[in-house]
């Protein structure tokens, strides 16, 4: 497989506290994984807390973390993790960035691509390398269509989506981390965070789940066998966006175009009838089953499995199965 001769810079995301310790993030770790098996030079990875988590990061393969002097308040603007990512291509010539497709992470890749006059692609569910260029894979209209993309430019630039690659193995090394200073453009200072708090979840984050249920309209609001397919397979909960407009779940369930996009191995709608504004932000999930009454449904056309039939009627006899596998191992 073809490579790149530079390496590749890495944002890095972590979640966590300095009381609770931070933790890369499952999203983070998996473009990490992919930037380390299309470069010879290796991976340095970009950390914007400054108590990065170096175990995991040695156990990717990395072995350079360039620290940016900003706070961390500091990271929940956009305009100064960009200023933070071009301080660091200053330090040495990288053959590619790498994000994870966020709101923030395709703003910043914006930011860097204008920055650098370089091509950008955002949600990429595939990368290679090609003749010593960036080859990067996308869908669109729902998954009926794959565009494979040519990114040049000095730096190139790609937000990967979450989900959509695996964390693999590497000989495990020892990071050595870089101070790096920042200077804040106009547009980073004339932004102040007044607070910033983690909102409070018990549940599997949606980005990170390998299995997803999510709730369309044709729930009616009863989110409870919702919750508890979910509860039963370790699953995270989504939402469509009339499901979030009712009021039936919070907007940060909400998957689709004005969402969040997932990649999950296990996407499983009930009462979703697939409007394209909902399938654009699940469309590369891995294998997707369909619950909804109405047989004409969009839903299906995407679906590899799909059960025509009342989700009140069908899910119940669904868990009921699924606990007798279970006390039967």
């Amino acid at each position: 497989m073809a490579t790149l001769s530079q390496p590749i810079l890495v944002l890095a995301d972590h979640q966590g506290s300095d009381t609770d310790g931070w933790h890369l993030t499952p999203a983070s770790a998996q473009i990490i994984s992919l930037a380390s098996t299309l470069s010879d030079a290796g991976v340095v990875a970009l950390s914007l807390t400054t108590n990065p988590d170096m175990t995991t990061l040695g156990t990717l393969g990395v072995e350079k973390v360039l620290v940016p002097g900003i706070d961390h308040s500091g990271a929940r603007v956009s305009a100064v993790v960009a200023d933070a990512v071009a301080s660091a291509v200053t330090t040495q010539d990288f053959g590619a960035l790498f994000v994870v497709s966020t709101y923030r992470g395709r703003e910043v890749a914006s930011r860097i691509a204008t920055l650098t006059n370089s091509g950008v692609v955002c949600d990429a569910i595939g990368v290679e390398v090609d003749d010593d260029s960036l080859v990067v894979t996308t869908t669109a209209l729902a998954g009926s269509w794959s565009n494979r993309l040519k990114v040049s430019g000095s730096l190139p630039v790609v937000a990967l989506r979450p989900g959509s690659f695996d964390v693999l193995e590497f000989a495990p090394v020892t990071p050595v981390a870089e101070s790096i200073d920042v200077e804040l453009s106009d547009e980073a200072r004339a932004v102040t965070v007044v607070c910033s708090s983690a909102l409070e979840s018990t549940g599997v984050s949606l980005t990170d789940a390998s299995t997803v249920v999510v709730a369309g309209r044709g729930t009616n609001g009863d989110m409870n066998i919702v919750n508890e397919l979910a509860d039963e397979l370790g699953a995270a909960v989504g939402a469509t966006r009339v499901v979030c407009d009712e009021g039936w779940a919070p907007r940060t369930m909400q998957i689709g175009q004005t969402g969040l996009s997932v990649s999950p191995n296990l996407y499983i709608g009930l009462g979703v009838s697939g409007a394209i504004h909902h399938t654009v932000g699940m469309q590369s999930s891995a294998h997707i089953v369909a619950v909804c009454d109405d047989p004409d449904a969009p839903i299906f056309e995407i679906a590899d499995f799909g059960v025509v039939g009342d989700m009140f009627e069908v899910i119940p006899a669904a868990l009921e199965e699924i606990k007798k596998a279970r006390d039967a191992e």
